[in-house]
């Protein structure tokens, strides 16, 4: 039997309980603070760190390799491998293993600095209403009941409101700092988001077959719903914002849908380091879930949307698994932007023409392509080769995730950062 779940709460709570580290945990993580921070001592960081930001400037270089399993690093750092006992320190544990594989295994472009964040303690709040979620395993398929099944039900839609326990907050940061702190930076840092794109919300909201129908048969309930959803994201923002719970991401910080944010163009030359504002920082749209949809139907009902919210930021990424060559005439016309993602389905050829040395090429590589437990090295080496030379001339960096799985053979990934390093230093 299907299990079906329904939540009103996004939490990234803490029990109180759970904000300890017992004294072997603090062995174990001390440790391997110790050793990341030797790997980050090493000169090639600085090489790798010089590489984004001239990237990201725009300037000419060698295409940029960078590397995520996502789900496959519970492939690669197994359960066996954790040596840590109490919940809290297995998440640190396993940070701070990923920041040590990186650096010492992998072999990609990531810079892996001497520093160990740690997140604000929170709720928020859904929007009114949530949907039902059913699936038969945690991380397998799953299905939903959109909640939004009349219109006449737009009156309940409500903002989500972010309550901050303080007081747990400040008890993690201080635990972390006295952890960690003579080996490792240790700073309270959280990732309020990771898209504005609002799609997403809007299709769990509506349902996806139900939101194409909607542009036919409700176009103005459909516009209502978008409005709703952009204002609730801009008073998300302006909660951050104004309580000061905002950090900068235009360093080593994931960025969009990939790359960092390395730039010296952020913040802007106001900036008061006591209260980041999103114009200081990086912004992120996309819309996957509109993938089949005509362009004029995304002109209409989602871009105009999302527009004003990137229109916050002092720099933005746009994009990620939808192919953006059919959209493009439609999202160039915002003038903030610079990281583009090109997924597997894009147009190759079309999208080098389009960005050319204007904007980043960010080329994800299908992630199937890692799935099997051995890889097919001479079709991934031939496959990019063949996309390197058609951005001969773009600012191209190379990102590797959406991996559900790596074949369970940590072996996968390093030999395709080997081979994709190989390739972008052969493109001339």
């Amino acid at each position: 039997m299907a299990d079906q779940t329904v939540s009103s709460l996004f939490t990234q709570s803490i029990p109180p309980e759970q904000i300890v580290i017992g004294d072997k945990d603090r062995e174990v993580l001390r440790r391997l603070a110790g050793r990341m921070a030797e790997l980050a001592a090493r000169p090639i960081e600085d090489e790798k760190r010089d590489l984004w930001f001239r990237l990201n400037a725009l300037e000419e270089t060698r295409p940029v390799v960078f590397c995520d399993p996502e789900n496959g690093w519970n492939e690669i750092i197994t359960d066996d491998q954790i040596e840590c006992t109490g919940e809290l320190a297995r998440g640190w544990e396993m940070a701070l293993r990923k920041e040590i594989y990186w650096a010492d295994t992998m072999g990609d472009d990531k810079v892996v600095d001497p520093v160990f964040d740690v997140r604000h303690v929170y709720d928020e709040s859904d929007w009114g209403m949530h949907e039902t979620v059913q699936k038969t395993v945690a991380h397998g398929s799953y299905r939903w009941e959109p909640p939004l099944k009349d219109f006449d039900d737009i009156e309940k839609l409500r903002f989500p409101t972010i309550t901050v326990d303080y007081e747990a907050s400040e008890k993690l940061l201080a635990l972390a700092q006295d952890t960690l702190a003579d080996i490792l930076e240790v700073r309270q840092k959280t990732m309020w988001w990771w898209t504005l794109g609002m799609t997403w919300t809007l299709i769990n909201l509506r349902g996806l077959t139900q939101v194409m129908m909607d542009m036919y048969d409700h176009p103005d309930e459909l516009h209502r719903v978008m409005a709703i959803l952009r204002d609730g994201h801009l008073a998300k923002l302006d909660f951050l914002e104004e309580n000061g719970l905002l950090s900068l991401n235009t360093g080593n910080t994931y960025v969009g849908s990939g790359g960092f944010g390395f730039t010296r163009e952020l913040p802007q030359d106001d900036f008061n380091p006591a209260k980041v504002r999103t114009i200081d920082m990086w912004g992120f749209c996309e819309s996957q879930e509109t993938v089949q949809v005509s362009p004029d139907m995304f002109e209409e009902f989602i871009f105009p949307y999302q527009a004003p919210i990137m229109e916050r930021f002092g720099i933005n990424c746009y994009g990620c698994c939808e192919p953006l060559h059919s959209r493009w005439h439609v999202v160039k016309r915002f003038d903030k932007l610079r990281r583009l993602s090109v997924s597997p389905w894009a147009d190759f050829e079309k999208m080098a023409d389009y960005l050319g040395a204007d904007y980043i090429y960010s080329l994800k590589p299908a992630p199937a392509d890692l799935a099997l437990p051995k890889i097919d090295e001479d079709r991934i080496r031939k496959d990019l080769r063949k996309v390197l030379q058609i951005t001969k001339g773009c600012r191209v960096e190379v990102i590797m995730k959406d991996n559900h799985t790596i074949g369970n053979n940590p072996e996968n990934v390093t030999r395709w950062c080997k081979i994709a390093q190989e390739e972008a230093a052969a493109v001339e």
